[in-house]
């Protein structure tokens, strides 16, 4: 199937204009031949490299009073009226066993949340679950990593030691953590921290990093390792940032990530747009290499994400608002996207390019944004359906259509 579009956005310097991709679908309909998308710009489907699936609960646990570091928060959240209002569904009892009833369907919500922004991987940050866990959802939730939840607090959630998780990791899959997250002496002294412990190397992913000096980041750029920035989550928890400039300047390879809406925006589209409200000097260039090639690069994900160039499997299709592809991207709606495909498979999109692929139908369900009737893989309402049988009132969630 060969695909045309007004703008095809290779690799961040690779944009071809009126041109063409073709796409090897085991599903597209015999019939059909091309597709011409008008007034369309096709690009590398998005990877968010850090979210806790579970914690897609809503509004923000926050305060207007900040953090000194996100440890606080984690115990203070708890007495926030959005956890207490969590827990009329589901109480954390600290096992993160995620298949469970309740809590997969929670994460189910949080995939959502990924897919209606263009998200056809993402990284759940939590203890490592059985293979039948990833195997659920019809996106790539990332399993091949080792993670520790941070070192002041440790895996408290469930896993290894951060030693034993770095050696479980061989330098062959990315090693997570919360590094950084915060403004005082404990946060700041955790990348000194990492280092003594023999934790920094190429495949350690540092979610935050906002106390990060300019010495350490230049330790970063050298090793090769990953900074995850989050920045509207810093912005609600801590009110400070990563330095974000520096990090650029060094050649840091830098991810754009969400978090959970506990804590972060609503969706990685959004994201993407405060990032560059925020900090006009971060170029949109930038902001696509963090949630395409460097997100593939930190995951180590094979060589079908973050660029077109070796594979066409992992596409976003999004209306042409803007002319500047880049800019385009950054401010899209889930109604701007024509087509979403993970692994050559319709994931969502328009209504009218469904009966292109030859799919069972009744793995879809439709829904409106806008004006446009879209279709999606699975049927979202299911899951918050499950979960207001479970509440007095009816929950909804932004990141979802009505």
């Amino acid at each position: 199937m060969k695909l045309y579009a007004d703008k095809i956005v290779f690799s961040s310097n690779n944009v071809k204009e009126k041109s063409s991709l073709v796409i090897e679908s085991k599903v597209d309909s015999p019939q059909l031949q091309d597709i011409i998308f008008e007034k369309a710009i096709i690009y590398p489907a998005l990877i968010n490299t850090h979210d806790h699936l579970v914690g897609n609960w809503y509004p923000p646990a926050i305060t207007e009073d900040k953090f000194v570091n996100s440890h606080i928060w984690v115990e203070a959240m708890k007495n926030h009226p959005t956890y207490l209002a969590r827990n009329e569904y589901w109480k954390n009892d600290g096992s993160f066993i995620l298949t469970k009833q309740k809590e997969i369907t929670l994460c189910w919500l949080g995939v959502y949340k990924n897919i209606f922004s263009g998200v056809v991987a993402v990284q759940d940050h939590a203890p490592k679950q059985k293979p039948a866990y990833y195997q659920t959802f019809p996106v790539n939730v990332v399993e091949d990593f080792t993670q520790c939840h941070s070192l002041p607090l440790d895996n408290w959630w469930g896993g290894k030691s951060a030693e034993e998780e770095f050696e479980d990791a061989m330098g062959k899959m990315p090693f997570i953590l919360h590094v950084g997250e915060g403004v005082d002496p404990l946060t700041a002294h955790e990348f000194t921290e990492l280092k003594e412990r023999g934790l920094l190397a190429k495949n350690t992913v540092m979610i935050h990093g906002i106390c990060l000096s300019e010495k350490e980041i230049e330790e970063i750029a050298e090793v090769g390792a990953t900074i995850c920035w989050c920045p509207t989550s810093n912005e609600n928890l801590i009110g400070k940032h990563l330095n974000i400039e520096y990090c650029l300047k060094q050649g840091v390879n830098v991810t754009l990530a969400t978090d959970s809406t506990l804590s972060g925006g609503i969706n990685l589209f959004a994201e993407m747009r405060f990032s560059k409200e925020r900090f006009p000097r971060v170029t949109s260039v930038d902001i696509f290499k963090m949630v395409t090639c460097n997100a593939a690069q930190a995951l180590m994900l094979p060589n079908q994400y973050g660029s077109l160039e070796k594979s066409t499997s992992e596409l976003l299709i999004l209306d042409e608002v803007i002319d500047n592809p880049f800019d385009n991207l950054i401010y899209a709606q889930t109604a701007n996207i024509k087509l979403l495909l993970h692994d050559n498979k319709p994931i969502l999109g328009d209504i009218d390019y469904f009966p292109l692929f030859s799919v069972d139908k009744q793995n879809y369900t439709t829904f409106k944004s806008g004006n446009r009737e879209k279709f999606v893989i699975g049927d979202f309402r299911k899951h918050t359906d499950y979960i207001n049988s479970f509440l007095t009132y009816h929950k909804k969630f932004p990141y979802l259509p009505e």
